[in-house]
């Protein structure tokens, strides 16, 4: 089925991410292929109203699906069973201890991992203080938090908002991270490592082929990395 979602309500989101499996925030490398390209305007960053913004905690929760910047560093909604098939490929067949053994982390990645997996899930003020993440102490924890969701091993698990002394929200949701183990529970792991990277490479380039059927298998790659 070719990617068309319009999206005007927080059901239509979750229906897009549980029918196409991978759902781009913003636009990106295939045209087409984002929800900012597909959403009424109306559902937009308009002040005052609810959208697309605001439903990103709510779909994650209600979808049990994976978000965070997994393609290019943009942030994507993707489905429980496609995310499996991600972490297997990103990871390469590993847990973090032998990515990191065998090189593929550095020592300040690893750091910020352990100090999630241990404590997590945490809301990102909660994980730079505990990581002392501040002026004269550790550094790069942007950076480091972009990467290890690249690579599958940190995801964002809900958006939290400050609110009043009257229970209203306000403000931009502050992100709360956690290992995808942590959000989907035990049997994730064993999802993920149930075949081969290559395999599940195949089924990732196997599915975006399907919903953008024009695009060359060179772009599609591309996209997924």
């Amino acid at each position: 089925m070719p990617f068309a979602p319009y999206i005007r309500t927080e059901q239509d989101l979750l229906d897009a991410v549980q029918e196409y499996g991978i759902v781009p925030y913003f636009a990106g490398s295939i045209p087409g292929f984002s929800i900012e390209e597909h959403v009424d305007p109306r559902a937009w960053f308009y002040d005052g109203i609810k959208g697309v913004w605001e439903w990103k905690g709510l779909v994650i929760q209600e979808a049990g699906c994976a978000y965070g910047k997994f393609f290019r560093n943009k942030a994507v909604f993707v489905r429980r069973d496609v995310f499996a098939d991600l972490a297997n490929y990103r990871r390469n067949g590993y847990d973090y201890e032998g990515f990191f053994n065998d090189g593929f982390a550095s020592l300040k990645d690893k750091a910020l991992y352990d100090l999630l997996e241990a404590k997590g899930p945490l809301l990102s003020k909660e994980l730079k203080k505990l990581g002392n993440y501040r002026k004269g102490g550790a550094s790069g924890f942007d950076t480091g938090i972009n990467r290890l969701q690249a690579q599958c091993f940190v995801l964002i698990s809900d958006f939290v908002y400050q609110t009043d002394r009257f229970g209203n929200e306000y403000g931009w949701g502050i992100a709360e991270y956690a290992t995808p183990e942590q959000f989907f529970g035990g049997g994730f792991a064993q999802d993920v490592y149930r075949c081969e990277p290559e395999e599940s490479y195949d089924r990732l380039l196997s599915l975006v082929s399907r919903l953008f059927p024009v695009v060359s298998m060179e772009d599609i790659k591309k996209f997924v990395g």
